[in-house]
């Protein structure tokens, strides 16, 4: 046990001043971090100072030609030898080189950037193996990304990219990774290394969540870079990865399946339940199996028939269980899943089958995207995930029930039919040179005419009232694509923590969010590679409430925030004690937690009390990476944060379509 730690923390994160009857309360036992681990080798004390001392000035650098637009270029290499000494993430004397060698390049690109008088950085005309950064919409951190330019590929047009996912590695962190980005050709095992046919991207995903939460971002983050120095043809980017990097190929091609133009899933995993061999007596929560569904590709299968899907896996493969499971599953609707087996392999490719592939890819390449395609399915239990190309859900009837929606757009007839189940309202998103002026649309036998309003209609929006579909729009309060919870969905976008102006007076409550605030900002930096935006709340500022996502810690006594918008929340605090859902508890022995569109600005969430929800012990396997309460949980504090939960979980629950 660590006494007093907590009280520490939290008097450093608000910067407030302890009474000493604080005092009295234990600290809560430190959770041991299991990714990154933290057995690096030991460095000679004046190498250490040495190496802080050289990336501190050049982070000063850095910080100097911030608003230059390649800054991140050099940034992710300065960061990347930061974390390393930050975390331990020295695992042997031979990468210590390394950290000098990216110190070096990243000297070298700041004084080309210094340099006024050059026209562009020369690491931008470079072919081959290069690294590179961009900044966050997240948290504003440099998030490096690893490039392969094909040597022939003639960039004065637009050119093909393949987006290649990489497996896990422990050990693997922004360092390492910047390091193998340069030096070794990733894709498909290496069986690529000379193909010519187009820019190989290789996102970071911050290092090891299954591509999931702020790694799944990071994905399209690094695709908008690279289209901003290179010709990257929209119709012509196709998505693939191995292993861990075929999980994220598997649900992020399942999401988002009218950005890519193929996507092929190595080995990985697919879903949750049979990939960790879980029987019912072994299950968690109602509300984590429900959870399952964010990221269980099985809950999306339908919407690999709005383009070419490819598996591989080893014959001897043990992770050849989601190829398999995923071909079961789109058997039920008559789709022949094209699987690519290695014969007599492992958990790795043949040359073979990298052949198959590739020609695979190069014929989808050739073929590109259909970005308006004539017919549209699409299947999905959450608005995180609201559609493909011009037919949009926005609401639903109830969340994690399955929706299903078809859209057939008839150019000749002016018709668009629609098959609809579970669905509320839609959008339907024409063109420039498609638009729905004239148009019928036809919702089993409702007929709805898009009437001319004098002006080219390029979008409509339907919503279903007392039984009847009508042009409109919600209004309201409502559940809508990013604002339909759950609480962790509020780390995939623009955050802030806002941490109490003074401890709260329930010791118990005070000695809880002391650690909960330490625990997120170290398990964020290490784990998500990244430094959360933190302020008082007295430092809160309009930028914030406009553009990002507030995470609240305290009571409205210790928090002025959540008290100015204690009035439009969901739970009410008085004399000690909080009411919600009905239910009163006394503030001493428990703690709420939730999100809610903030009302302040509606179209971002508040989060009282909560960071990440899947913690330390789930990393063991990234296919427990997900998240763990839904809208909202009741805390008890009668049993400490660990591993697995941030307290004893009394209840927790989803609110409905209208945030009730």
């Amino acid at each position: 046990m660590r006494p007093l730690a907590t009280c520490v923390l939290l008097t450093a994160a608000a910067g407030i001043t302890l009474g000493q009857e604080r005092l009295a309360l234990p600290g809560i036992a430190p959770i041991e971090r299991r990714i990154p681990p933290t057995n690096g080798v030991f460095l000679d004390p004046a190498l250490e100072a040495e190496l802080k001392e050289r990336a501190t000035r050049l982070s000063d650098k850095v910080w100097e030609i911030d608003f230059k637009q390649h800054t991140a270029d050099a940034g992710v290499l300065v960061k990347a030898v930061e974390f390393a000494l930050k975390h331990g993430e020295f695992y042997s004397e031979k990468e210590i080189p390394v950290a000098v060698e990216m110190l070096d390049l990243a000297e070298a690109r700041i004084k080309e950037l210094e340099n006024e008088n050059k026209e562009k950085p020369t690491w931008l005309s470079q072919s081959g193996s290069t690294v590179r950064g961009y900044r966050s919409s997240i948290d504003d951190t440099y998030q490096p990304y690893g490039l392969f330019i094909p040597e022939k590929l003639d960039l004065s047009e637009p050119v093909s990219m393949l987006v290649w996912l990489h497996g896990r590695g422990d050990k693997i962190t922004d360092l390492h990774f910047l390091k193998r980005c340069l030096t070794k050709s990733q894709a498909f095992g290496g069986f690529v290394e000379g193909q010519q046919d187009a820019i190989i991207l290789y996102p970071f995903g911050r290092h090891c969540v299954g591509w999931k939460h702020a790694g799944e971002i990071d994905v399209f983050e690094a695709i908008e870079a690279v289209k901003r120095d290179y010709p990257i043809d929209d119709d012509r980017i196709a998505l693939a990865g191995f292993s861990m990097g075929g999980a994220g190929a598997w649900h992020i091609g399942a999401h988002y399946r009218d950005r890519f133009c193929a996507v092929h899933a190595g080995a990985g995993f697919a879903e949750t339940k049979e990939y960790n061999g879980l029987t019912p007596e072994g299950y968690p929560s109602v509300i984590e199996q429900t959870l399952w569904q964010v990221y269980d590709v099985p809950e999306y299968a339908k919407n690999f028939l709005n383009g070419p899907l490819i598996a591989y896996s080893g014959a001897e493969d043990k992770q050849k269980q989601a190829a398999d499971l995923m071909a079961r599953q789109m058997k039920q609707f008559d789709y022949e899943l094209r699987h690519v087996v290695g014969e007599g392999m492992g958990h790795k490719y043949n040359e073979r089958s990298v052949a198959e592939i590739w020609a695979s890819l190069q014929e989808a390449w050739q073929r590109g995207r259909d970005s308006m395609p004539h017919r549209v399915i699409w299947q999905t239990p959450t608005l995180r995930y609201p559609g493909n190309s011009w037919l949009q859900v926005t609401g639903l009837d109830e969340h994690w029930e399955g929706a299903l929606v078809e859209g057939r757009w008839d150019k000749e007839r002016k018709v668009i039919d629609l098959d609809l189940e579970n669905v509320r309202a839609i959008e339907i998103l024409g063109s420039e040179g498609r638009p729905l002026t004239g148009y019928r649309l036809q919702i089993g036998e409702q007929s709805i005419e898009v009437q001319a309003p004098g002006f080219p209609v390029e979008g409509v929006g339907l919503i279903r009232e007392n039984g009847n579909w009508q042009l409109g729009e919600w209004s309201g309060l409502k559940k809508r694509p990013g604002l339909q919870g759950p609480i962790d969905d509020a780390f995939m976008s623009r955050f802030v923590v806002v941490s109490p102006n003074k401890v709260p007076s329930p010791p118990k409550l005070a000695r809880w969010v002391g650690f909960e605030i330490d625990h997120f900002r170290d398990r964020w930096s290490a784990l998500m590679r990244g430094k959360m935006i933190e302020r008082r709340a007295s430092s809160l500022n309009s930028r914030d409430v406009a553009d990002a996502n507030l995470i609240l810690w305290g009571d409205p006594d210790s928090n002025p925030v959540i008290a100015e918008m204690v009035e439009g929340l969901p739970i009410q605090w008085r004399g000690g004690k909080f009411t919600f859902r009905g239910e009163t508890y006394d503030a001493n022995h428990y703690v709420p937690a939730l999100i809610f569109p903030n009302p302040l600005n509606p179209q971002r969430y508040v989060v009282i009390n909560s960071g990440l929800t899947f913690r330390e012990g789930h990393d063991r396997t990234n296919s427990l990476q997900n998240p763990k309460l839904g809208d909202w949980a009741i805390i008890g504090l009668d049993q400490d944060p660990d591993n697995l939960a941030s307290g004893r979980i009394e209840s927790s629950g989803f609110f409905d379509e209208n945030w009730k």
